[in-house]
């Protein structure tokens, strides 16, 4: 009937916005650590391809702690993994002041390693959480308006990062009559200061992040929550239950491609702005417009998904996410910017609307173990970046901006979200 097909049932209410609270939360966490990469690669005089370590250690702390993060969840609750993610990400924060202190590049992705472990536990937490709270049938539409809020954190992040920590930078600063950074060729001394100063802005942006997260943690701790299927249930043969499920199989692998795709579009967004003269405060801003974008498509597709299989969706999302990126790979010039800024329009509805699909036929004892692997997935962040990177860093590939060649691999994993969301798609005709 009509009123037990409601996206969120009046006794969910409160939870839900709530847990809904934590998806802008790790968004934020996300996207103002994206940046960081062209800071660092700066700051401290890295190739693109060590400095995208950072990717490496943001993402990693994923796929290290889903699983151990499920088999807590399992053991106890959701509200305990919650808290325990939460304490996890605030630590991570404070951590920045030693790194800073001691001027380590090792130590800040050290840093970020154990930020991600505790958002590793909100992820795996989160989203099952979420798609617990009422109807199956409104599940996945559920899922994709609490993921909504996650760009909205996402666009504050990038705001910090644009208006508050790139501008401070100085090390940015130190660029010749044509936009180019002069930085390494300051006397050693000058860099010392420099770099003291600019460690110094980002440290605080982290510090004062994770004061944010302590207090969203006592809110949570002092809220009662529901009891959900799945929460605190042991269940044996989970692993061969998910294996044998094609479509949460292939949901998986689709979901590395689409979140290496995802990071490496919006961490190099700086670098191919640099490749045409623009500063990182200025890249930054289509970072945000990139953002924006992605924030506004998500409730339209949310919206569409009334009207639309969301597994045609899907196909067709990433078709012209494909396009976008040939776009950025041919065009050299304000053209090409614009088409890697156009990407994230058609990005907005994939996270959610995989793992929707993925778990979708998943009993509910297998629930959070499922979603484990779902947010393993986000492994293909750290993989993918360094990778690109690497090919970034060689300049100039037959003839043409190795930058622009670089989104070749971003091309290739839209492509695989394309073949899965057709092949789902296929399945109900």
């Amino acid at each position: 009937m009509e009123n037990k097909t409601k996206l969120v049932e009046r006794q969910y209410l409160l939870p839900f916005l709530l847990i809904t609270t934590l998806f802008a939360l790790w968004g934020f966490a996300n996207d103002i650590t994206n940046p960081m990469v062209a800071g660092f690669q700066t700051i401290m005089e890295l190739s693109a391809a060590k400095a995208s370590l950072i990717q490496f250690a943001f993402y990693g702390g994923y796929a290290t702690m889903a699983v151990p993060a499920a088999l807590f969840i399992r053991r106890f609750s959701y509200k305990s993994g919650i808290l325990l993610g939460l304490s996890l990400y605030a630590v991570g924060a404070f951590l920045f002041i030693p790194a800073a202190a001691r001027q380590s590049f090792t130590f800040f992705c050290f840093s970020l390693y154990i930020l991600t472990f505790g958002l590793a536990f909100l992820e795996t937490t989160a989203n099952p959480f979420i798609l617990s709270l009422g109807s199956k049938e409104t599940s996945t539409r559920r899922l994709n308006l609490s993921q909504s809020f996650n760009p909205m954190g996402s666009l504050t992040g990038m705001a910090v990062a644009s208006w508050v920590v790139l501008p401070s930078l100085l090390s940015d600063q130190c660029r010749d009559a044509s936009g180019k950074l002069i930085f390494d060729t300051l006397p050693e001394v000058e860099k010392a200061a420099m770099r003291v100063h600019d460690l110094t802005a980002i440290r605080n942006a982290y510090v004062a992040l994770g004061v944010v997260v302590l207090l969203v943690l006592l809110v949570i701790a002092l809220t009662k929550m529901p009891k959900t299927a799945g929460s605190g249930q042991r269940a044996k043969g989970t692993l061969g239950r998910l294996w044998h499920n094609v479509a949460y199989r292939e949901g998986v692998l689709a979901q590395v491609f689409y979140v290496g795709a995802q990071i490496m579009v919006w961490t190099f967004i700086i670098q191919y702005a640099d490749n045409l003269g623009i500063d990182k405060a200025t890249a930054q801003k289509y970072n945000i417009i990139a953002m924006a974008m992605f924030l506004c498509f998500r409730f339209i597709a949310t919206g569409l998904m009334k009207y639309v299989n969301s597994r045609k969706l899907l196909a067709i999302f990433a078709a012209l996410a494909a396009l976008c990126t040939v776009g950025a790979i041919v065009f050299v010039g304000p053209l090409g910017l614009g088409c890697l800024v156009a990407i994230s329009a058609f990005m907005s509805l994939m996270f959610p609307t995989i793992y929707g699909i993925a778990l979708e036929d998943v009993a509910p004892e297998d629930s959070q173990l499922g979603a484990a692997f779902l947010v393993m997935a986000i492994v293909g962040g750290a993989l993918l970046p360094p990778l690109q990177g690497s090919i970034i860093d060689l300049g100039i590939v037959a003839g043409h901006p190795a930058v622009n060649v670089s989104f070749g691999l971003p091309l290739i994993c839209f492509v695989a979200v394309m073949i899965f969301g057709w092949r789902r798609y296929r399945e109900t005709l």
